[in-house]
């Protein structure tokens, strides 16, 4: 299920990589027609239009798929690499659902105009081979932008005076400190818990870490962050976690590999 911060994470790239592939498009056609210019052979603006248009169409389509494939295979503390080499399988499909649309663009088009296009000439399996090759670096330049879009939003964040600034899709959200109670990994987001509220922020757990540690929070989980200074109570568990109870009586796990982050725990602000 994707929520409304999903929907918004999905959204925010794909207008950025809609604008930047119109842009690189254009390029593209401009660069057609120039060469054909300087080689004499005969210019038409309608030929390179829906080469590099029906190629673009079925990356917009395809974008919010592969925007789903990075939250799934690069979550905020998983292993890098392995997340990458990950990606590897979903750019077989991806591609052949990009030929194949594209294909089928041209030939709709290029029959209306009483032409004829012409795509498996040389078999079937060389040009999938081929365009696979230049499809798998567009598929890794779209991954890279919506694994990047949420690590620049939050840097836009900052601390104003004694609160948090967090933005909240294109509202910014100002947080005394003392009132978030945790902060929570959730795919590409971050939840910012407060005592009546729960607030979806784009960027990534270690970054918001590295924060608020100055504000007296400790990553207590992989997935999660606490306010020491809402801690009410916290018990060990024969496992080796910890049982933390918030002042607001709420109750989170803390994983034993960050129970030392707990330290001296402070009392509970009145």
């Amino acid at each position: 299920m994707v929520t409304s911060g999903g929907a918004r994470f999905l959204t925010g790239p794909w207008v950025t990589i809609a604008i930047l592939g119109l842009i690189n498009g254009l390029v593209n056609i401009t660069s057609i027609i120039l060469e054909a210019k300087r080689d004499g052979d005969p210019v038409s603006f309608v030929e390179p239009l829906i080469l590099e248009g029906s190629s673009y169409l079925l990356w917009l389509a395809l974008a919010p798929f592969i925007g789903l494939a990075v939250q799934r295979l690069l979550p905020n503390s998983g292993n890098l690499p392995r997340s990458i080499l990950g990606h590897l399988a979903p750019t077989v499909p991806v591609s052949l659902v990009h030929v194949a649309g594209m294909v089928i663009i041209r030939v709709i088009c290029f029959t209306l105009l009483g032409g004829e296009y012409r795509f498996f000439g040389d078999g079937i399996l060389l040009p999938l081979v081929y365009e696979w090759r230049k499809d798998v670096i567009s598929y890794g330049v779209l991954a890279a932008t919506y694994w990047l879009y949420p690590l620049i939003m939050a840097r836009r964040a900052k601390p104003v005076g004694d609160r948090i600034e967090i933005r909240e899709g294109a509202t910014a959200i100002f947080l005394p400190p003392g009132d978030i109670l945790a902060v929570e990994a959730a795919g590409n987001y971050v939840q910012f818990h407060t005592k009546d509220r729960v607030h979806m922020v784009l960027g990534t757990l270690a970054t918001w870490a590295m924060r608020l540690k100055s504000h007296g929070f400790a990553r207590v989980h992989r997935s999660r962050l606490v306010n020491r200074a809402r801690i009410g109570a916290f018990k060990p568990k024969a496992s080796g976690d910890v049982e933390i109870t918030l002042d607001d009586g709420r109750v989170v796990i803390g994983s034993r590999r960050y129970r030392d982050a707990l330290g001296s725990v402070p009392k509970p602000s009145t």
